[in-house]
């Protein structure tokens, strides 16, 4: 008999693994919230609810609300229940813990709850200038027509970019939302637009499919003073782009609390790996997910995602049990 290989072994085990699962939890509904409609978080959302579906044959379907952002899905933790999971960055659940920014007069003894599941694709910082403006580097930003849009972590973490860099006060800001960012790029009234989001990103795919830009790199030197973590989009990733760019990211984590069941726990998330190189297949931003980004949990991992990665071979640090 030829010997059956590693890949099949480990195919039909996970298959074995979800069929055992199955029969005692015949199905199990999970809310996932994750961004605002239309935007790629949302889509990630939907991808994850059809994964599950999916990998699980019916044994947990996934419900997708809309979110206006990871603050709230944080605070929604204290009316939730054991079928929440939820998006955030990291920080934000050890600010939430600690009764910190956005969370100071606002702690809650659920929060103490919260543990990881996975990671998800990274928010990822994008400088986008027109070619044709000399744009090739931040400080080349200098007299010019900037968007950074309100209210969103792109724009924050832009406008700190531009006070870091010595760019405070020396660019023109447009008044105006980052939904018309790409529009405004192709008639002239702006010379770049800074957007945070998964990569590739929609908006930047948009923009240089219909004209020639500058996805703008950040040197080492640079990137440290953000404090924030270095991510590298490949080169070719957008139309016209020909070497990689480095910028920087935010790591983001679908999370839940004690409160759901280990099995639950257990099978969202092995579901999510095995799953995992299929929506790579749909949607690239998934191809920046491995087991590189288990590090960038900080807090606490589900004792049921804890089994799978213990299964599966994961190195997993003593402060994330």
């Amino acid at each position: 008999m030829k010997k059956v290989s590693t890949a099949v072994a480990w195919a039909l085990a996970g298959a074995l693994g979800l069929a055992a699962w199955a029969p005692a939890h015949a199905q199990s509904r999970v809310t996932f919230k994750a961004a605002k409609a239309g935007s790629s978080y949302y889509q990630m959302g939907v991808q994850i609810a059809e994964a599950m579906k999916a990998g699980t044959k019916g044994g947990v379907i996934v419900t997708l609300e809309e979110s206006q952002g990871s603050t709230q899905n944080v605070m929604e933790v204290k009316a939730r229940g054991g079928d929440y999971v939820f998006t955030s960055p990291p920080a934000l659940i050890g600010s939430a813990q600690a009764g910190t920014g956005p969370f100071k007069d606002k702690t809650d003894p659920k929060f103490d709850g919260i543990r990881a599941l996975f990671p998800i694709p990274s928010l990822t910082m994008h400088f986008v200038a027109r070619a044709d403006k000399g744009i090739n580097t931040l400080a080349d930003l200098d007299g010019k027509t900037l968007l950074l849009g309100k209210g969103s972590f792109g724009a924050t973490e832009g406008a700190k970019y531009l006070k870091l860099f010595g760019l405070d006060g020396k660019v023109k800001l447009a008044d105006a939302e980052l939904s018309n960012a790409v529009a405004a790029l192709k008639n002239g009234q702006i010379d770049a637009f800074v957007t945070a989001g998964s990569w590739p990103a929609p908006n930047v795919i948009e923009a240089a499919a219909s004209m020639d830009v500058n996805v703008l790199s950040l040197n080492d030197d640079q990137i440290k003073e953000t404090q924030r973590s270095k991510l590298t989009i490949p080169a070719g990733t957008y139309a016209g782009q020909k070497t990689p760019v480095n910028t920087t990211s935010l790591p983001v984590v679908a999370y839940t609390t004690t409160a759901m069941p280990d099995d639950v726990a257990y099978a969202l998330t092995k579901t999510f790996w095995q799953q995992k190189a299929g929506m790579s297949a749909g949607a690239a931003w998934w191809t920046g997910v491995d087991a590189s980004l288990m590090p960038t949990i900080t807090g606490k991992i589900h004792p049921g995602a804890l089994r799978y990665y213990k299964e599966a071979g994961f190195t997993i640090s003593p402060a994330q049990m």
